[in-house]
């Protein structure tokens, strides 16, 4: 087979979706575009639509909160992680801002060099909401020659007048100039014409000015509430002012075939885990995200928003984000879980694999497509054509068996760890008092936590809570439809919380199964629970050497499944047998036969 460059498959039916949402100059609701990890929805914003988005009238702000990750991200030469953006280190909630801001700022200054956003505009969505006057003052204060003008009975839109032209001559004229493109070729204006649009770019700056005052009176009560971890709705709208005034001025500036603004927020679920900063100027990142897109909902439900996209894998967002700001239908639903088989093979055959290849490779690892993609960059790797070539290595099934434990040791392995460090916090959380009673109901296998602080009994309860999961998921045929079984009763289960939450089970919305994020991963997890079958089986005999052999049928399913130990007595080997015919009962229910 000739190798051929990976190319980037259209989706007609999601991107009609989303188009018919984008197309429209305001709508009453964000869409959340969400999804398992690895579907192609990124691609599908980036590769597909957004320079469509950003032709005519068309303006779209693309904030990709990821990119404050240097370590995981493409644009610094990594790759995407599989599992959630959680297990990375979080990031400073004020790179987050600073992202997020700029973005919307510059949205705002074409609004200003279409004409769309001027002076008085930018008075009246402030004066709504802000008291302006103390502020004003204060900045016109700050300037020397304006100091005599200044009159206690002047109204908010005289002092709004007097500070647009007291801070004119503060801003480099030239910066002005360049944001304007007053000095490009073939765009010529009159002196009036090219004073409206300075004075309206100065406005933006003095709105800005502004909020951060007002933001600087409100800091020693931040900084308290931060300190008690307290909750308070005005101050967190208060940090969240100046990125919801430019989206409601942008919103308001929206014209159809005229200046047409979008927003697309991607991995919105990294700014709800930002980590705070000690500068005491904002609340918490999970706060901040809250007012962030509560703002949102509610400029939408009573003035009408511009679209605004949020795109996220983390399952929170397919239906606890729901219940949490309002009802179910608070947002627009628009989840996708990539292919299925029979697509994928279409896609895939015989262009990327052959027909006996893909078999196997559907069997294993499912139709995801970020899987196929990895698989097939390993396949036409130097390594495996040369060993394929030098030692009769290199074969479909070397390289599957070689992604899987890739997958099993820089993927699954370190989010289980993860998982059982959010169960042992948990635990510690128990002892404390901290969680409810309603989620520790009787019968329920988490209730009875370790009450002392001895850390490897706490570890051993939590390792024992997640296998005893995991074996549950494994007999459920790894799929539990929370709402059609009425099993709502899951998401107080520490170890499915602490699953989701590093991003190794994803949480659907329709149909409404909680589930691993893909076929590989589910095997791996399998493998991680015959792991630590053994490794409890090695305690209690620790002498025992254990050696894992499977034999493979053409379709990827286990024929033979052999264990060699050394070291051990009679009854020592028949426990053994005993716990290897257990195992080997989850590697039938895993689809491991």
């Amino acid at each position: 087979m000739v190798p051929k460059p990976w190319r980037i498959i259209p989706r007609p039916l999601l991107e009609t979706v989303l188009n018919n949402h984008s197309q429209h100059h305001r709508v009453p609701q964000p869409l959340i575009l969400h999804g398992p990890r690895g579907v192609g929805k990124t691609t599908l914003i980036l590769e597909r639509l957004l320079a469509d988005w950003n032709k005519g009238p068309h303006l779209s702000g693309y904030v990709d909160f990821a990119e404050t990750i240097e370590d995981h991200h493409p644009i610094y030469g990594q790759s995407f992680p599989w599992a959630s953006w959680s297990n990375c280190p979080p990031p400073p909630l004020s790179n987050c801002r600073i992202k997020l801001e700029s973005c919307l700022e510059s949205m705002a200054e074409k609004g200003v060099k279409l004409g769309s956003i001027t002076s008085h505009q930018i008075f009246a969505t402030m004066n709504k909401s802000h008291g302006l006057n103390t502020a004003l003052r204060r900045v016109l204060q700050g300037d020397n020659a304006s100091k005599s003008v200044v009159s206690r009975r002047a109204s908010s839109s005289a002092l709004w007048d007097q500070a647009v032209f007291a801070l004119s001559p503060r801003c480099n004229a030239a910066e002005v100039d360049g944001v304007l493109g007053l000095r490009e070729e073939g765009r010529s204006l009159s002196i009036e014409e090219a004073s409206y649009f300075r004075e309206a770019i100065v406005a933006l700056r003095l709105a800005k000015q502004l909020i951060k005052i007002q933001q600087g009176w409100r800091a020693n009560a931040i900084a308290d509430l931060n300190q008690t971890r307290g909750f308070s709705p005005s101050l967190a709208h208060s940090c969240t002012d100046w990125p919801c005034l430019l989206i409601e001025l942008l919103s308001q500036a929206a014209e159809i075939d005229h200046f047409q603004p979008k927003l697309i927020i991607n991995n919105v679920d990294v700014l709800r885990n930002a980590s705070l900063s000690d500068d005491g100027t904002s609340v918490c990142g999970s706060m901040y995200h809250d007012s962030l897109v509560w703002r949102i909902i509610a400029l939408g439900a009573n003035e009408r928003c511009l679209p605004v996209i949020l795109v996220t894998s983390d399952s929170y967002y397919s239906y606890r984000a729901y219940m949490d700001f309002g009802f179910p239908d608070i947002f627009i639903s628009r989840e996708t879980f990539g292919w299925t088989p029979q697509e994928a093979k279409l896609h895939m055959v015989p262009d990327y694999f052959s027909n006996a290849e893909w078999k196997l490779i559907a069997e294993v690892l499912g139709p995801n497509p970020r899987h196929l993609f990895e698989l097939y960059a390993l396949k036409q790797g130097n390594y495996f054509n040369k060993t394929a070539t030098d030692h009769n290595f290199g074969t479909i099934e070397d390289i599957v068996d070689a992604y899987l434990a890739y997958l099993q040791v820089t993927v699954v392995n370190p989010a289980m760890d993860r998982a059982l460090a959010l169960l042992q916090a948990h635990a510690v959380d128990v002892r404390n008092g901290l969680v409810s009673k309603d989620r520790l109901r009787f019968g329920a296998p988490w209730r009875h936590p370790p009450q002392s602080d001895d850390s490897c009994l706490s570890l051993d309860w939590a390792k024992i809570q997640l296998m005893d999961f995991v074996h549950s998921l494994v007999d459920a045929e790894f799929g539990v439809n929370y709402l059609a079984d009425c099993s709502l009763e899951i998401f107080d289960d520490p170890s499915a919380v602490a699953l989701a939450e590093v991003g190794l089970l994803y949480a659907q919305r329709d149909p409404s199964f909680m589930r691993p994020i893909s076929r590989g991963i589910q095997r791996c997890l399998v493998r991680w629970l015959v792991q630590q079958q053994f490794q409890l089986s090695s305690r209690h005999h620790p002498v025992v050497r254990f050696s894992l052999t499977m034999a493979y049928s053409e379709e990827g399913r286990i024929l033979h499944l052999r264990v060699s130990n050394t070291d051990m007595n009679s009854a020592s080997r028949r426990s053994c047998d005993t716990n290897m015919w257990s195992i080997y009962s989850i590697f039938e229910a895993g689809g491991f036969h």
